[in-house]
């Protein structure tokens, strides 16, 4: 059963200078292993944060759609997730349901992201097993 949907667009332009930002300031939003990602090719990292960026904004809106009576920290939700890919370069959503909920859970998450040279999208759909 679904239960939240979130989905986010955000501007790449907005992402332009983020490969110049300290690494502690990256860190409040992104894990190590997306920012060693997002750097590794300068001309595309504006793309490859403001696409992360967005799935952050967008599972955001699928918890507050889950749990509307939970109150969770926007830079919480970003510690707490990460994008990674899989061999067939697939995006997944890492999450860890401990920092965020104080628990293990059974919830699937589903992501979908695309971004142009100028726009950045991502949807999340959370689903009760």
């Amino acid at each position: 059963m679904i239960i939240g949907i979130g989905i986010d667009s955000v501007e790449v332009e907005r992402f332009a200078h983020w490969h110049t930002y300290a690494p502690s300031t990256l860190h409040r939003i992104f894990s190590q292993e997306e920012i060693n990602y997002c750097l590794s090719n300068l001309t595309k990292s504006a793309e490859r944060f403001a696409v992360r960026f967005a799935a952050r904004e967008a599972f955001f809106k699928a918890l507050s759609s889950a749990y509307p009576a939970i109150t969770i920290p926007f830079l919480t939700v970003c510690r707490s997730i990460s994008i990674t890919k899989l061999d067939n370069q697939a995006p997944v959503l890492k999450i860890d349901w401990q920092k965020l909920l104080g628990t293990n859970s059974d919830i699937k998450s589903f992501v979908s992201l695309t971004h142009t040279k100028t726009v950045a999208t991502a949807i999340i759909i959370l689903e009760k097993s």
